[in-house]
């Protein structure tokens, strides 16, 4: 330990006020808090309506692109599939040129969900925007490098 964390309760100060991982931690779970409260009028959260901007495609999909795009392993993506399924937002169907992969495509229904959604995150969106008080692209910026 160097010098400056030789005081473990200075070290879990420094660290408190800081780390990059615990704010975006805590900025990423306040974000998903208010997103879910703002779509649950349309039966989705936050991370369903991020998974069904991603399918947004005029083709279906394979599993590899998505999972890697929404930063999470392919057995993650498969559960989070599973309910927008169900629900009939999502087909997932067996890719005819791999029979062993599959391909992911909004629904009729998905697409119809998402584009009244799209209205409520615009809204929430611009409001989360304003009440940063600053410029958000520097912030988009420097978390797209980091993924």
């Amino acid at each position: 330990m160097t010098k400056q964390f030789d005081d473990i309760y200075a070290a879990t100060a420094h660290i408190r006020d800081h780390c990059l991982c615990l704010h975006a931690q805590r900025a990423a779970r306040a974000l998903a808090r208010r997103f879910d409260e703002a779509l649950r009028p349309h039966g989705i959260t936050s991370g369903q309506f991020s998974l069904l901007n991603v399918l947004n495609r005029p083709e279906p999909h394979s599993m590899g692109p998505v999972a890697k795009f929404l930063a999470m392993d392919r057995s993650t993506l498969t559960a989070n599939l599973k309910p927008l399924e169900r629900d009939g937002l999502v087909s997932v169907a067996v890719d005819p040129q791999d029979r062993r992969g599959r391909r992911l495509a909004l629904t009729a229904r998905g697409r119809k969900v998402l584009r009244a959604a799209m209205k409520v995150w615009q809204s929430e969106h611009a409001a989360l925007e304003r009440e940063m008080g600053v410029d958000p692209e520097p912030v988009r910026a420097g978390l797209r490098a980091i993924a």
